[in-house]
């Protein structure tokens, strides 16, 4: 009968010792390599005829050490699971029988592992303090919201060159490097958007561009904050690629008389809403204004949560083990300097790991198949906008694309994590203790702008 010896070789750091005896997988050898025998197709040899000595001489090995080391991840798991170690990662093996094993002298064996133990800790969620700012929507951002739905609705017209910031451009995203060299293999997309929808700064370097000019640009750096959201939701990417680089191909250059602000334009900005004059249409656009920026101001309580819970949790790690873990056991192997060097960002990711795995338990948080089709149904509104009015059945619609969403693997994969972590945050967002700060948009986008993981 297999045994298992545990012990204690450093703080949250120890060793268990299987021993497994020939009576543990001996058995389970024999009947593995007779199965191998009924199914080996061996020209010379009717299918299930071949010589028992032929097929111990081809597969016994394999067959011989396959069946050893599933029995010792078997013990291992009932061990652990039986006595409730919660480990870092997975068991670490150290050189001891794997080299030994013979099938024609089958013998008692040896294996040791070293695991990471996973710390006790304290999470003092009340005691984290957040500020919940509350940007000021001021009539200059929604008349510049205003003339750009203006814009957007407005007739088209084909200077031969860019002359001003009302310009339009056609263009071709291609990702780059900072010379402007393609990237093999990367993003490559059409969009269209006015030359001050840039940065103040970017802006010059298209005036006087006509079709087929080019400029390389990085994203974070050409695009304000709202622009940059929009920019990275055309490009299907996320905050974490706005270091990239792209080569910006003009396809065509325009310049749009503006649309009236009338009725026609009331209805296709907001279809659903039975809008009739300027100041109905201005109190529209703030509504949405503010709902963008309450938005932004939760996701930036949640990530000052996030900070409070990494910096106030105090947590022991079995550095060592871990280091040598990196090196030998991950997704691939690393030399001791890189492990070194990675080390940091490591620890910081296994700390929240363990901080928010505990929480959602704590919190019950679950996520449903509802929650993922409302999650599928929300990403296409958000998409199509005004445009979800030409669809006909609304509803039938949604429900078919959300269907068809649930059968995406990494969708549900993807939209699982986000959701859950949504939860998780408005759990928490309401045993915080959160100060209400009023905040200038400018400011607001500066303090997104200026922080960093």
């Amino acid at each position: 009968m297999a045994t298992i010896k545990r012990t204690n070789i450093a703080p949250l750091n120890d060793q268990l010792t299987v021993t497994i005896s020939k009576a543990d997988y001996l058995n389970a050898y024999e009947t593995n390599l007779k199965k191998q025998a009924k199914t080996a197709n061996i020209p010379g040899f009717r299918k299930g005829m071949v010589p028992a000595g032929m097929i111990k001489k081809m597969y016994g090995q394999s067959v011989f050490t396959e069946v050893i080391l599933k029995t010792v991840d078997n013990e291992m798991n009932q061990y652990m699971a039986k006595e409730k170690i919660d480990i870092f990662a997975q068991p670490l093996p150290l050189e001891t029988a794997f080299a030994n094993m013979d099938q024609n002298n089958p013998t008692d064996y040896d294996f040791s592992f070293e695991i990471g133990l996973k710390p006790s800790f304290e999470i003092k969620t009340k005691e984290i303090k957040v500020k919940r700012y509350k940007i000021q929507v001021t009539d200059d951002m929604v008349q510049n919201e205003m003339e750009r739905l203006q814009i957007r609705n407005g007739n088209m017209t084909e200077p031969e060159a860019a002359t001003s910031e009302d310009n339009v451009l056609n263009v071709t995203f291609i990702e780059s490097d900072k010379d402007g060299n393609e990237v093999e293999g990367g993003i490559r997309k059409d969009n269209s958007l006015l030359i001050k929808y840039f940065s103040e700064k970017q802006r010059k370097q298209f005036i006087g561009k006509k079709n087929d000019d080019t400029v390389v640009i990085q994203l974070k750096n050409a695009f304000d904050d709202k622009e940059l959201d929009i920019i990275l939701n055309d490009l299907a990417l996320t905050k974490d690629d706005a270091e990239k680089y792209f080569k910006i191909v003009i396809t065509k250059v325009g310049l749009v008389e503006k649309a009236p602000l009338d009725e026609t334009l009331f209805t296709v900005a907001y279809p659903n809403q039975a809008i009739t004059n300027e100041a109905e249409f201005k109190a529209a656009i703030k509504k949405d204004i503010e709902g963008y920026y309450d938005q932004q101001a939760k996701n930036q309580i949640h990530d000052q949560i996030y900070h409070g819970l990494i910096e106030q949790t105090k947590m022991d790690f079995p550095v060592a083990f871990l280091k040598r873990w990196l090196q030998k056991g991950g997704d691939k192997q690393r030399t001791e300097e890189e492990a070194e060097k990675e080390y940091p960002v490591f620890q910081d990711q296994l700390k929240w790991t363990v901080i928010s795995t505990q929480l959602i338990a704590d919190h019950k948080v679950e996520v449903v198949a509802e929650d993922l089709k409302d999650f599928a149904k929300q990403q296409l509104m958000s998409y199509m906008g005004g445009q979800l009015g030409a669809l006909g059945d609304n509803d039938q619609w949604l429900e078919d694309y959300a269907a068809r969403m649930m059968q995406d693997r990494k969708f549900v994969e993807d939209s699982y994590h986000r959701i859950s972590t949504d939860k998780l945050f408005n759990a928490l967002e309401a045993e915080v203790t959160a100060k209400e700060e009023p905040i200038a948009a400018e400011k607001f986008a500066d303090l997104l702008n200026s922080h960093k993981h």
